[in-house]
């Protein structure tokens, strides 16, 4: 008798089975359906009210660069060649200073902003914003304000002159030039740098810009020293 019920509630308990495979099927659906559309679009690709960031930030919202302004973009497309001619001074201090103190605040200032260069490169890119021309006195990029010397509308940019002469000086001669061009070129950059802090919308550019404050703040401290003491 035992043996006879067994078999009769196979039929009941096979269905009961396959109900529940079923509803678990239906729920992973709806958690795919649902997972699909948490990037704050639709089906379709398309924005849902309330998920445009605004004109131009949008799209960059989901990039590493994040939502930006007018003032981030031209903190990058300035910084980026302020930085680029600060490289160049400070590769020339190698064969032509003769303090050990400049050759390793050159050295310094050459492994600080290469990185910064390629990350700012990396938010215009992602941006959707050109990038600057690059040269020695950057007075040659479109849109800068030339003045009578040759050099761009950015804070202490220096002239092909100012290039030049630091590239023929050797030894002392080299070293107090480096030292005071680069004060200069620094003030600048800072300058920059606290515009961006008070007018840019972007978390990460703003972070750079204090970074920039803080370390160039110190290095003018320390250069000015070392004039002191030549």
């Amino acid at each position: 008798m035992s043996a006879s019920l067994s078999s009769s509630s196979l039929p009941s308990a096979a269905r009961r089975r396959g109900l529940a495979a079923g509803a678990a099927v239906a729920a992973l659906a709806l958690t795919l359906v649902a997972c699909g559309s948490s990037d704050g679009s639709d089906s379709d690709g398309s924005s849902r009210p309330g998920t445009d960031h605004g004109s131009g930030s949008a799209s960059a919202s989901a990039t590493p660069g994040g939502a930006f302004n007018a003032a981030d973009v031209k903190f990058a497309q300035q910084m980026i060649p302020h930085h680029q001619q600060a490289v160049e001074m400070a590769k020339l201090a190698e064969g032509r200073a003769a303090d050990p103190e400049v050759e390793e605040l050159a050295a310094a200032i050459e492994k600080a902003q290469d990185p910064e260069i390629n990350t700012m490169k990396g938010w215009l890119t992602s941006w959707g914003k050109p990038l600057p021309e690059s040269s020695s006195s950057m007075g040659d990029m479109p849109g800068m304000d030339h003045g009578s010397d040759g050099g761009s509308g950015m804070p202490e940019m220096m002239s092909d002159k100012d290039m030049s002469d630091l590239e023929a000086a050797k030894g002392k001669d080299f070293d107090k030039k480096f030292a005071q061009l680069m004060i200069a070129h620094h003030e600048g950059a800072v300058t920059m740098a606290e515009a961006e802090r008070k007018n840019g919308g972007n978390a990460d550019a703003k972070k750079l810009a204090g970074a920039v404050v803080t370390a160039q703040t110190a290095e003018i401290e320390q250069m000015n020293k070392i004039i002191a003491r030549l």
